[in-house]
């Protein structure tokens, strides 16, 4: 016996919950099959944050087209998605000063509320950071950051309160296809038929395509994040930080903790299926140097937790938004660990895509999977360094 729905959405991630929130919007009815639970892959331990920094036009479009949801998550989709506006600052080292201007000024251009500062002003906006090598800086006033297991189940809430449903515990196992358009799925579960199917499959994504007999330059991505005391004394008011120049990003967790991530020293490759590890004494050692040379009150906080995550990441480490091989087959995928910002407006695209034949709220067209057989991949005008090293 099998169950029909107008779309197959697989992974229960924050993207293939944003997509189920808009097509339900639209009165399409999505049925959402995920392997394991709601935001158990690279949702459930993302950083969450909420910026509109990037260094590539169309990212910072659909960041900023994403922001209003969370700002006003309440009255968008209901509920809490966790948002706590802290600011945002990005640090690049001296050798990208210049594209940092220029990203400021793109992104002022975009309408992000974005500003260039300087050192002084940034020991204002966080007089922990230390800032004898920070000339100019980009601050963003406006961000932070969210919860991204509570933003994924309120898109999901949302979605079902519109006629989504929602299969857990539930791993595809075939994509069928007849008479080159797809019709449906099987599963652990049973059979599921639908004329559209979505590969939002994270870290899966790659294997999830070959059922379609699509192949897609998605690896799985592993990175460490860890979670620190901080000194006594230290307020938990301070912005979240990228920092380039040291490699490290940061965040408050909460008034007492610190979040810390690094930009290298990630894994690339292997099954998405290994057990996960937790995150090693060096790595350990690392991410806390570096944040101690930048914020020098940090040598007296403390290490309380460390995990590990997973995403897809692709050669160009930017995204995979596409139709592809048989009709009614669409890939969500490959977000190499930036993903969550960006959802909203990313599940607003898609859905646009598969009811209107093109995305308005944004331009998507460079995320086509065609550009990496034609060596073209995503470059921004004035990029830094590649995010992860």
């Amino acid at each position: 016996m099998s169950d029909t729905a107008d779309v197959i959405i697989i992974g229960a991630g924050v993207h293939g919950a944003s997509l189920a929130f808009h097509l339900a919007r639209r009165g399409v009815a999505p049925l959402v099959l995920e392997r394991s639970t709601v935001a158990a892959g690279a949702t459930g331990r993302s950083s969450g944050f909420v910026r509109m920094h990037y260094d590539l036009e169309s990212e910072t479009r659909l960041a900023w087209a994403s922001f209003p949801y969370f700002r006003d998550w309440a009255e968008i989709v209901g509920g809490d998605c966790g948002f706590v506006r802290t600011g945002f600052l990005q640090l690049v080292g001296p050798e990208f000063t210049a594209a940092l201007r220029a990203n400021v000024a793109m992104q002022q251009r975009v309408g992000v509320p974005s500003l260039l500062v300087s050192g002084d002003d940034v020991r204002r906006l966080a007089p922990a950071l230390a800032t004898d090598d920070v000339d100019v800086a980009a601050y963003e006033p406006e961000s932070g950051y969210a919860d991204p297991t509570s933003t994924a189940a309120g898109f999901l809430a949302a979605a079902r309160e519109g006629g989504a449903r929602l299969v857990q515990g539930c791993r595809v196992t075939a994509i069928t296809v007849d008479g080159g358009r797809v019709s449906g799925v099987e599963t652990d579960r049973g059979r599921f038929l639908a004329p559209i199917v979505v590969d939002a499959a994270g870290a899966w994504a790659a294997e999830v395509a070959g059922l379609a007999g699509v192949e897609v330059p998605v690896v799985p991505w592993r990175h460490d994040t860890i979670y620190l005391g901080l000194a006594p004394g230290m307020s938990g008011r301070f912005p979240v930080v990228i920092d380039n120049a040291t490699s490290i990003y940061f965040r408050p967790e909460g008034s007492g903790l610190m979040l810390v991530g690094a930009h290298d020293g990630s894994e690339v490759g292997g099954s998405p299926d290994r057990p996960a590890i937790g995150v090693s004494p060096e790595a350990v050692d690392r991410m806390v140097t570096r944040v101690c040379r930048r914020v020098p009150a940090m040598e007296r906080g403390t290490f309380r937790a460390g995990h590990g995550g997973q995403d897809g990441i692709t050669p160009d480490q930017r995204a995979i938004v596409d139709r592809a091989g048989p009709d009614g087959f669409y890939l969500v995928c490959g977000f190499s660990g930036t993903g969550f910002k960006i959802a909203p407006a990313v599940g607003a695209c898609v859905a646009e895509l598969i009811l209107d034949g093109r995305a308005s709220t944004v331009d998507i067209s460079g995320y086509a999977l065609v550009r990496f057989a034609e060596n073209r991949p995503l470059v921004a005008s004035d990029p830094y360094a590649a995010l992860w090293r």
